[in-house]
C-alpha cells in the first residue's frame, strides 16, 4: 500500500468571536487556505483530485455543500470536487485521515484535507437551536437513545466536570494549566514560531497575522476570578477553549503524486486511529484512542517527541497526561485552544499545521495529535517529520 505524505499545512490566525475574522464568509476563508496550499507547493490547481473539509455547524453560511462552496470561492478550477465531514471537534482531523486513506489506496494521488468554522457568523449549536425555536422536531437525541444511557441530554460541559472528578483534578490544577496555555502561546507568538504556518488575511483592523485570543498578561488570580459554569464545579470559561473563527488545510499525496508533481514532503502519516466509548462522559476517549494508536504503530509514548491534545477543556489534556504518565514538557508546547481558540471543524488540520511545523523546527521525529469529540469518539493521528 502507498504511503501518505504531507506537503504543507497552513492555517489562519485565530479570530475571537466578533473579532478580526468575523467579516469573512466562512467559504471565502476556507477558499483562502486552498489557494495558499496551491501557491506554496507550486502544484497545478487542476491536479487536486478532491477536497475533504471538516465543519461542525453545517447551517446558514456553512450549509449546502459547504466544502464545494469553499472550492468555488477559491481559485481552484470548478472541476475539483469536495465533500464536508462532521466528526464534531475532530472533523478536519478526520478529513485528513480520509484524505490519507484515499491516497494510500491509490484511488487518488493528490487530496486536500481542510476545515473551517466561523463561530461568529454560525454560532455553535445554532443548527439545533433554530429548529427548536421554530418547534421543528425534538432534537438530535431520540427517546431511545436517552433511555439507553439514562440521561435527558448529552453535555460536553457535564462531561468535562465528570472527567475532572474521575481523574482527581481540582480547579487549581485546571486554572494553572490554563495559565500555562496562555504563557506558552504568548512566548511562541513573540518568538514568531507560528509565522510559517499562518496565512495572513485582511482583518477588521488590517492584516490579521496573530492569534487574537492569547492573553499575554494572564495571571492565575485573574483566571481564578472567572465564574464557574456550575456551582460546586471546577470548569470555567477561563479554563476552557475559546470560541474562535478560523480555517486550515493540509495537502496530502502518495508516492506517485510526489514523483508526478515534483513535490517535497514535510511529513509522513504513520498511523490513523478513531475509537468510540462512553457518550456521557464523552471527553475521555482520547486516552483509549492513544493507547490503540501507539499499539498499532508499534510505538510507545516515549517515542513521541511532541503531543497535541486539544484543549476543549483543561480537564481533557490533564486527564490524558495523568492517565498516560505523559511528559508535560512535550504536551501542547506552544499553548492550545484555551489561549489560541478552538474553531471547531478547523481545529484538526489547524493542530496538524502546528504540530508538523514545530516538529521540524525542533528537529523532532514523531508527533501525535488527539482530539475528543461529541458523542464519545476520538481521533488520533501520528506523524513523522521529514
Amino acid at each position: 500500500m502507498a504511503g501518505a505524505y504531507i506537503i504543507d499545512a497552513v492555517r489562519t490566525a485565530g479570530g475571537r468571536r466578533n473579532g478580526a475574522l468575523s467579516d469573512w464568509h466562512p467559504a471565502d476563508m476556507a477558499g483562502e487556505m486552498l489557494d495558499a496550499l496551491v501557491k506554496r507547493s507550486g502544484i497545478e490547481p487542476g491536479a487536486i483530485e478532491d477536497v475533504v473539509l471538516g465543519c461542525v455547524t453545517q447551517a446558514g453560511e456553512q450549509g449546502f455543500a459547504f466544502a464545494r462552496n469553499a472550492v468555488l470561492a477559491s481559485h481552484l478550477p470548478q472541476s475539483v470536487p469536495a465533500v464536508t465531514v462532521d466528526r464534531q471537534c475532530g472533523s478536519s482531523q478526520q478529513a485528513l485521515q480520509f484524505a490519507a486513506q484515499a491516497v494510500m489506496s491509490g484511488t487518488q494521488d493528490v487530496v486536500i484535507a481542510a476545515g473551517a468554522e466561523s463561530m461568529s457568523r454560525v454560532p455553535m449549536f445554532s443548527n439545533i437551536s433554530l429548529h427548536q425555536r421554530e418547534g421543528m422536531g425534538g432534537g438530535p437525541f431520540s427517546g431511545r437513545i436517552k433511555q439507553r444511557f439514562g440521561v435527558d441530554t448529552f453535555s460536553q460541559f457535564e462531561g468535562a466536570e465528570m472527567l475532572a472528578a474521575k481523574h482527581c483534578l481540582d480547579r487549581d490544577a485546571l486554572d494553572r494549566f490554563a495559565l500555562r496555555s496562555h504563557q506558552r502561546a504568548s512566548a511562541a507568538t513573540a518568538a514568531g514560531r507560528f509565522a510559517g504556518q499562518i496565512v495572513v488575511l485582511e482583518g477588521a483592523d488590517g492584516k490579521h497575522d496573530r492569534d487574537e485570543g492569547v492573553r499575554h498578561d494572564a495571571t492565575l488570580d485573574a483566571i481564578g476570578q472567572v465564574k464557574l459554569l456550575k456551582e460546586g464545579g471546577v470548569i470555567s470559561a477561563a479554563n476552557s477553549s475559546q470560541v474562535c473563527d478560523g480555517a486550515s488545510a493540509v495537502l496530502v499525496v502518495n508516492e506517485h503524486g510526489l514523483k508526478t508533481h515534483g513535490l517535497e514532503p514535510i511529513a509522513r502519516i504513520v498511523n490513523m486511529t478513531v475509537s468510540a466509548g462512553d457518550p456521557v462522559i464523552m471527553l475521555e476517549e482520547p486516552i483509549f484512542a492513544t493507547r490503540k494508536a501507539l499499539a498499532r504503530a508499534g510505538l510507545s509514548l516515549s517515542d513521541i517527541d511532541l503531543y497535541e491534545v486539544n484543549e476543549a477543556f483543561a480537564s481533557v489534556p490533564l486527564a490524558w497526561q495523568t492517565a498516560l504518565n505523559a511528559d508535560p514538557d512535550r504536551l501542547n508546547v506552544n499553548g492550545g485552544a484555551i489561549a489560541l481558540g478552538h474553531p471547531l471543524g478547523a481545529t484538526g488540520t489547524k493542530l496538524i499545521a502546528t504540530l508538523v511545523h514545530e516538529l521540524r523546527a525542533r528537529g523532532g521525529r514523531y508527533g501525535l495529535l488527539a482530539i475528543c469529540e461529541g458523542g464519545g469518539t476520538a481521533n488520533v493521528t501520528i506523524l513523522e517529520a521529514l
